[in-house]
């Protein structure tokens, strides 16, 4: 069994052992993680680097799902650990434009973001009168709880932000939920739009 941690444990050899922060395969085994929760929760045939349709064009998901030929749900993987004064604005902009996209194409789609954040890096943004954490925290809050019947685009599902200090060790300090919430929530909206379509 995977876990949280051995995720999180796996980033931090990778991107701070190896020295390697922009390793393709820094999330690797953050994506087996949740493919084993979400089978586990009875999705069959998760997949990994899928390439859902978009209004714009195509993009890969990190983890994905499909029912009847289309896919029912993404979830997308992302560590922010240096420059965030420059990252997590970057972040905001680029998780309201590929969730838009998905959703233009399949309003029903159920997305999910599971983020690593690095507090040894942050600091006090001056101009936002918070941490960096605390903005993005905040921002993605507000940027998420996406239900039927008010399919708002750009808002996602639910999201886990999870803090680690790589300057100190591996260990995760702190999460914005629990990761069995997060993965429960995905389940029930899905389930709730496809009816059956999920196993006991």
């Amino acid at each position: 069994m995977i876990t949280a941690q051995d995720a999180v444990d796996d980033l931090y050899r990778i991107a701070v052992t190896e020295r390697k922060a922009t390793s393709t395969a820094r999330l690797d085994v953050l994506a087996d993680y949740c493919v084993q929760e979400l089978e586990s929760r009875g999705l069959n045939d998760v997949e990994k680097e899928a390439s859902i349709p978009g209004a714009g064009r195509a993009k890969k998901w990190d983890v994905a799902w499909r029912h009847e030929g289309k896919y029912r749900l993404g979830v997308s993987l992302k560590s922010l650990l240096k420059n965030l004064g420059g990252t997590v604005p970057n972040r905001i902009d680029d998780m309201i434009g590929e969730v838009t996209n998905a959703q233009l194409h399949s309003p029903e789609i159920v997305i999910g973001y599971i983020m690593i954040f690095n507090v040894a890096e942050d600091s006090f943004s001056t101009k936002h009168g918070s941490t960096w954490c605390e903005l993005f925290r905040e921002r993605v809050t507000s940027l998420s709880g996406r239900r039927p019947p008010s399919w708002t685009t750009g808002t996602v599902e639910d999201f886990v932000l999870v803090e680690v200090d790589f300057g100190f060790d591996s260990s995760i300090r702190a999460t914005s939920q629990t990761f069995d919430a997060f993965f429960d929530t995905l389940i029930e909206q899905v389930r709730t739009r496809n009816p059956n379509a999920i196993s006991a």
